[in-house]
């Protein structure tokens, strides 16, 4: 018997990997606070739950992929939250990119209220990744639960790589997101510096490719960034200062030294109160603080 999935959280990156699950022949339900915005997967064929609560109920694998810590705690552990009705040996397969240690104490608690079983997945790759079922995805928790979370990895990414116990997940994320954020910024003063230095960016991203500067953060968010593109978002600054703050917070408690990515904190800090960035804009727009557009 083929295992039900529910999605709680179908934002900029969970909807495509909703998508990937229906087209790979998974049965899912989803559920979002705002229904209306369930309506194109719904006419790809999921399936609407009333409540949170209702669809962990209906299914085998609870899925979230969510902003932040804080909104993971609220949909597990809220009034209303779903680890009320999980049961046990039930997966909660948690996509989102949030604290270690957080996710070590949430995962403590869901076993212990409900005997539910806890993976923490964060995932790489992006919107093109997650519409193709390329992504990467680091996972914490036990091997052999991660073993029964197939039906949901199968589908969504070209690697899964056990990190350790419940934590190590998010950790190794927060490794990822270290080298991207920074990445990001550095191709955008990269960019901004050929501009002034009178040469045409927009052939850089190709110009690299496949050389020791290549990236997929390059190649994605390059070409963007020279021509002045930010639509459709394929990555909010906000969610880069987010996870980068992270890796700030976790080296200190751990005395690792880490300047460079300090240094780009501060840049995020400042693409936060731009004037023509801000949170919510679209990581090619980072190109703005060196070209000094307002």
């Amino acid at each position: 018997m083929s295992a039900t999935i529910g999605f709680i959280g179908t934002g900029l990156i969970g909807a495509p990997m909703v998508e990937r699950l229906l087209e790979s022949g998974r049965s899912v339900v989803v559920w979002n606070r705002s229904p209306e915005k369930l309506a194109p997967l719904l006419a790809a064929g999921a399936t609407a739950a009333g409540s949170m609560q209702e669809l962990a109920q209906q299914v085998d694998i609870v899925c979230t992929c969510l902003t932040d810590t804080g909104a993971v705690e609220d949909v597990l552990f809220a009034d209303n939250g779903i680890a009320r009705v999980m049961r046990t040996g039930q997966l909660l397969v948690d996509l989102s990119s949030i604290a270690p240690d957080a996710t070590q104490r949430m995962a403590e608690r869901l076993a212990a209220e409900s005997g539910a079983r806890w993976i923490d997945a964060p995932v790489s790759g992006g919107v093109p990744a997650a519409r193709a079922g390329r992504l990467i995805i680091f996972a914490g928790g036990d091997a052999d639960d991660i073993a029964r979370a197939a039906p949901v990895f199968d589908a969504l990414s070209q690697r899964v790589t056990h990190m350790g116990g419940n934590g190590a997940g998010q950790l190794a994320k927060s490794c990822n997101q270290q080298i991207v954020a920074c990445n990001l910024m550095v191709i955008a003063e990269m960019l901004a510096f050929a501009e002034k230095s009178g040469v045409d960016a927009s052939k850089l991203p190709a110009a690299l490719a496949g050389g020791f500067a290549d990236s997929l953060p390059l190649q994605i968010f390059g070409p963007r960034m020279a021509a002045g593109i930010d639509t459709p978002r394929l990555g909010a600054v906000g969610t880069f200062r987010k996870d980068i703050e992270q890796v700030g917070r976790l080296a200190h408690e751990v005395g690792a030294l880490i300047p460079v990515t300090r240094a780009a904190i501060e840049r995020y800090r400042e693409a936060l109160v731009h004037a023509d960035i801000g949170a919510d804009g679209d990581a090619s727009r980072l190109i703005r603080l060196t070209r000094g557009v307002s």
